[in-house]
């Protein structure tokens, strides 16, 4: 797949990720948080499952026989879910969404320069630490003109 193609289809899924923190920050207040998640996941398994059905084409190894570990990355969509859907009506979406950016750029940094979880590691430069730090600078103006807002 073409580079640019695929980074556009990177952004597209992150703009698919604030529609889905707003729509669910919206039906967690209305029937709380553990439902909305509880929603968003029984819709995905039936979706994913569906998908697999149809469209995934064989593999050597099953999901019963890959390191226990590598399991756990499930987990981890839970507490994002749960998160979002009780942030989002408080602090907002941009600013939730630009938070989350924040916790994703600073682990993928230590994850990439010290080549965690068998990825390759990349070396943390200073234009990479300069882009976190604008990054968390953008979350404290945006934090700051949405708390003026109120």
């Amino acid at each position: 797949m073409n580079l640019i193609v695929l980074l556009v289809l990177v952004v597209a899924a992150g703009a698919v990720l604030s529609v889905q923190a707003a729509i669910n920050g919206r039906l967690g207040q209305t029937v709380g948080v553990l439902r909305s998640s509880l929603l968003t996941f029984v819709v995905g398994a039936i979706s994913t499952g569906l998908l697999v059905l149809f469209f995934e084409p064989a593999h050597a190894v099953s999901l019963l026989d890959v390191p226990k570990w590598q399991l756990t990355g499930a987990l981890f969509g839970v507490v994002y879910m749960m998160v979002m859907v009780g942030a989002v009506p408080i602090v907002g979406t941009a600013v939730a969404t630009v938070a989350v950016i924040v916790g994703q750029l600073g682990m993928g940094m230590l994850i990439d320069n010290f080549g965690w979880l068998g990825n390759p590691a990349i070396e943390l430069s200073g234009s990479r630490i300069v882009a976190m730090l604008c990054l968390a600078l953008a979350l404290v103006f945006m934090y700051r003109s949405s708390t003026r807002a109120d």
